[in-house]
């Protein structure tokens, strides 16, 4: 199935952040992510590093993707772990299996 959007999760080099987005291409916001690092750190994933990708959710609709980002970022952090964990045990960078 392909999906046009996206839920992610990405963390920081020590795993101890975690930020949780929403995006209709995914490779293209791990970018943006990356670059706000290395560079201005403007945003929340730039300031603390998060360009680590642990987690991710396709979705169809964007409707779908957001309301799904909104009840992620709700729970608290045990939880958001807990769902990483069992998606990806390991909590190995998925940044380059993203096609």
């Amino acid at each position: 199935m392909f999906y046009n959007h996206f839920v992610y999760i990405t963390t920081n080099e020590h795993r101890t952040t975690l930020y949780i987005g929403v995006t209709n291409n995914i490779q293209r916001r791990l970018s943006q992510h990356y670059f706000d690092s290395q560079n201005s750190k403007k945003s929340f994933a730039g300031k603390y590093n998060c360009i680590y990708l642990v987690y991710y959710e396709g979705f169809e609709s964007s409707k779908d993707a957001i309301a799904r980002e909104k009840e992620i970022k709700k729970w608290r952090r045990e939880k958001k772990k807990s769902l990483v964990t069992s998606f990806n045990p390991k909590w190995e960078t998925l940044n380059n299996q993203i096609i």
